[in-house]
């Protein structure tokens, strides 16, 4: 078995920011296993006309190392497009483009293994090394680095996916015919109103009616106001990390507009797309947007779907006959089966999710010179930013601190514009913050 400091589980954004400022550490070994054959990003939601929510510059290591080879404007020089691009005067690019990005970095990266499925993580206490196998080979890491992604999230209702019934991370694997039929679509985040109006202008063919529904009570607009946007930097995310869990829960719901919206560019190309066809072509309207209301049932009916509206606001129930419905209802963490070596040893919060710190190592009862790492899991505990893209390069470079003895990057920043919490009066000439569940005015 060969043996590395570093493995990470997972080649998704996060573990691929971590492999590009780990591959330029002189004497540090890192590995990266991967169980698809190639890197691919999200590509069931490769929708047509659909950007980024966040800066290009908020990439796989700009914010750390600007220098570094595998940032996007070094990504626009290599394609030979710089000077195209700044024409564009984009803020942000396409999805296609930043997923064209990171396969990019991922085929020059040298520290990156594929067709490597995880079967097992188990920890060697006599060596101290945890072991990693997969279905060809062995390795043995002095640390550990968690990046699996989430699965697909479905209504309890749904019991098994068909071209008539999916999750929106399909969408471009399946590429149903939609022409003639009736589709509804489920959710009223970003993704849900990409595959609107994509659907909406017949990119897989012009159906013959088309619902939007969605449990919030309208179709919200992102929060991307410039204090909004405070929300997502590390000194935030330490701040965050400090309050009661009820206050955490508190922000994280308040906050949700500021990752969870719709850009408003996207709501207005659907209310005008919709104006125009109804509106000013004067056809009888066959689109539908329906907030407030949660799919309660599912049923098959001739080959059909009959769908059951719960409203929450008046209460009310309704049935709704379609033909497709996509369900674009996000992502819940998954717990892979290869940690149940180790499982005992995790540390658990009540709702049996992992314990994770503002270094992005879990609580765990091995030695304190084993770390165990991962990267989005932990949005109840460090805040809206911990699952984003935003944070990636200071995240892999925190990671990287915890498990390089000499801590090669330097992280700290001007204070920010905003004083999150009480400040308490200097002690032996050091401010002192003490960490309060609630602040009552």
């Amino acid at each position: 078995m060969k043996t590395y400091d570093f493995i990470g589980i997972g080649i998704g954004p996060f573990n691929l920011s971590v492999a590009a400022l780990a591959e330029g550490l002189e004497g540090f070994t890192s590995l990266f296993l991967e169980r698809k054959p190639q890197f691919a990003w999200h590509p069931g939601m490769m929708v047509p006309d659909c950007s980024m929510q966040t800066s290009f510059l908020k990439d796989l290591v700009s914010a750390v190392e600007p220098t570094n080879r595998y940032s996007f404007v070094n990504y626009l020089v290599q394609r030979k497009k710089f000077y195209r691009f700044l024409t564009t005067e984009q803020r942000t690019v396409s999805r296609e483009e930043f997923s064209d990005y990171l396969a990019w970095a991922a085929t020059r990266l040298s520290n990156l293994a594929f067709n490597q499925s995880v079967t097992c993580v188990s920890f060697n206490d006599v060596a101290q090394l945890f072991t990693v196998e997969t279905a060809q080979e062995r390795f043995q890491a002095r640390h550990v680095c968690l990046g699996i992604g989430k699965q697909a999230n479905l209504p309890g209702c749904v019991t098994e996916q068909s071209d008539r019934c999916f999750h929106a991370s399909e969408m471009m694997l399946r590429r149903p015919d939609l022409r003639g039929k009736r589709v509804t679509i489920v959710g009223g985040g970003q993704s849900g109103a990409d595959l609107f109006l994509n659907t909406f202008r017949g990119e897989w063919g012009q159906p013959a009616a088309l619902n939007w529904v969605s449990r919030r009570n309208n179709f919200n607009a992102l929060d991307e106001a410039a204090f909004a946007n405070e929300y997502f930097t590390p000194e935030y995310l330490e701040s965050f990390s400090t309050l009661g869990e009820s206050a955490r829960q508190q922000m994280l719901n308040e906050q949700k507009m500021t990752s969870d919206g719709i850009t408003t560019e996207s709501l207005l190309a659907i209310y005008r797309a919709m104006y125009h066809r109804f509106e000013v072509l004067r056809e009888k309207p066959w689109a539908h947007l329906m907030p407030s209301r949660s799919v309660t049932h599912i049923a098959e009916n001739g080959g059909h779907q009959r769908l059951t509206l719960c409203h929450q606001l008046d209460h009310g129930e309704e049935q709704l006959a379609t033909d497709v419905v996509i369900f674009a209802t996000g992502y819940r963490p998954a717990r892979p089966a290869f940690l149940a070596p180790i499982a005992h040893r995790l540390q658990l919060d009540p709702d049996e999710s992992f314990q994770i710190n503002t270094d992005f190592t879990l609580n765990w009862n091995g030695p304190s010179n084993n770390r165990l790492f991962a990267v989005n899991v932990g949005m109840q505990s460090l805040g809206i930013a911990e699952p984003q893209l935003s944070l990636m390069a200071w995240r892999a470079a925190r990671i990287l601190n915890r498990a390089h003895p000499d801590e090669p990057f330097e992280l700290t920043t001007t204070p920010g514009v905003i004083q999150w919490r009480t400040q308490q009066p200097e002690v032996n000439g050091q401010d002192r913050q003490r960490p309060v569940n609630s602040v009552q005015c």
